[in-house]
């Protein structure tokens, strides 16, 4: 008995087959890595923004949502109101929100 594999020789369609799965394989793999590169380099970092160490809310109001803009900061609560803060933290203006 011999233990040697045998070499099966692959029909033509096949071997294009074969040959077309690992061209788009490569491709793949190219166009992923792309992406993350572009992804990486394109897209600001968060160290642009500049968040204050803490914003004093008024005793007993919940902030909901938080946004930023240049030079303000505002926060959303959850009885209707809108806050806004400077960059350094202090309260600027207080808006209520009509339903």
């Amino acid at each position: 008995m011999d233990d040697t594999p045998e070499q099966i020789e692959l029909p033509p369609g096949l071997r294009w087959l074969k040959t077309l799965v690992t061209i788009l394989t490569a491709t793949l793999i190219i166009g992923v890595i792309t992406i993350v590169g572009l992804l990486v380099t394109r897209l600001p970092g968060a160290s642009g923004v500049a968040f204050p160490e803490a914003l004093a809310l008024p005793a007993g109001v919940t902030a909901e949502a938080i946004t930023h803009g240049k030079g303000w900061i505002g926060v959303v609560s959850t009885d209707g109101r809108l806050f806004i803060f400077a960059p350094d933290g202090s309260l600027r203006q207080e808006i209520l929100i009509k339903p």
